[in-house]
């Protein structure tokens, strides 16, 4: 079972989007995938499907000790895929987590009595390193950084490099970057192409080759309940998450050899 946090500090940088549109492209090509939602707004909750407002039981309750994965995961109802879902309650559980044994290490534990479940397991982290980010990092094998190739998303990313050197350095030694997303890209846009080059330059073969273009039928999959995709397969956007689910089944196959 490979975990792989979906994280950036910055919000509005598409981490929602991979999430779902990634988790969706691993299950089309065959991988028992999970999508954890650590967002207490449940963005990825509603992208896949799944109605937040009627949920019985959510990450909240996995996370604070109430419930077990197996009572609180649901299936996407057209992405093929299983969600760990969120909602309000999950704003709470940051106040309460403070209080807890283990607090880091909850939703570690909670996926480690599943590890036969599934061949991935993507976490969505919220936009901020709170206690619900760190419990994604402490969780993961790996990172995988979306980012838009604008000035200030780098300004961003140093922060973020830091963050997850710290949480390898004392709560998860197995934690690394695996990757940086380019997304929402414009090929037009000459700052687009100096800062793409800028994330070569510096972080080498760990630029995913795929890049994500700006797509609007990706942005409206999320009002439908559905992935993207699912919902328009022949949009640029769609082809682009579907060769990146192929760039990471690669990536680890290549770990394993």
């Amino acid at each position: 079972m490979h975990i792989f946090a979906i994280a950036n500090q910055k919000g509005g940088v598409g981490k929602t989007t991979t999430s779902v549109n990634l988790a969706a492209a691993l299950a089309l090509q065959g991988q028992r995938t999970l999508l954890v939602d650590l967002d207490p707004q449940g963005n990825s909750t509603m992208g896949s499907g799944v109605d937040k407002g009627g949920l019985a039981c959510s990450v909240y309750q996995v996370l604070v000790g109430l419930a077990g994965l197996r009572d609180a995961r649901a299936p996407s109802p057209s992405g093929n895929f299983d969600v760990l879902p969120a909602n309000r309650d999950l704003a709470g559980a940051e106040i309460e987590l403070v209080e807890l044994d283990r607090r880091e290490s909850r939703l570690k534990e909670a996926l480690a009595a599943h590890a036969g479940d599934y061949d991935f397991v993507l976490i969505d982290c919220p936009p901020s390193l709170s206690l619900l980010t760190l419990n994604g990092l402490c969780a993961a094998h790996g990172v995988i950084i979306p980012m838009q190739c604008e000035y200030y998303a780098l300004e961003g990313l140093s922060d973020l490099v830091n963050t997850i050197k710290k949480v390898h350095a004392n709560l998860n030694r197995d934690l690394k970057i695996i990757g940086l997303l380019r997304v929402m890209f414009d090929p037009r846009s000459t700052l687009s192409n100096q800062v793409s080059a800028q994330l070569e330059e510096h972080f080498g073969d760990k630029v995913f080759k795929t890049l994500v273009p700006r797509n609007v039928r990706l942005a409206e999959a999320p009002s439908y309940g559905m992935p993207g995709v699912v919902f328009d397969k022949a949009a640029k956007g769609a082809q682009a998450y579907l060769a990146f689910a192929t760039e990471m089944i690669e990536r680890v196959q290549n770990w394993k050899e």
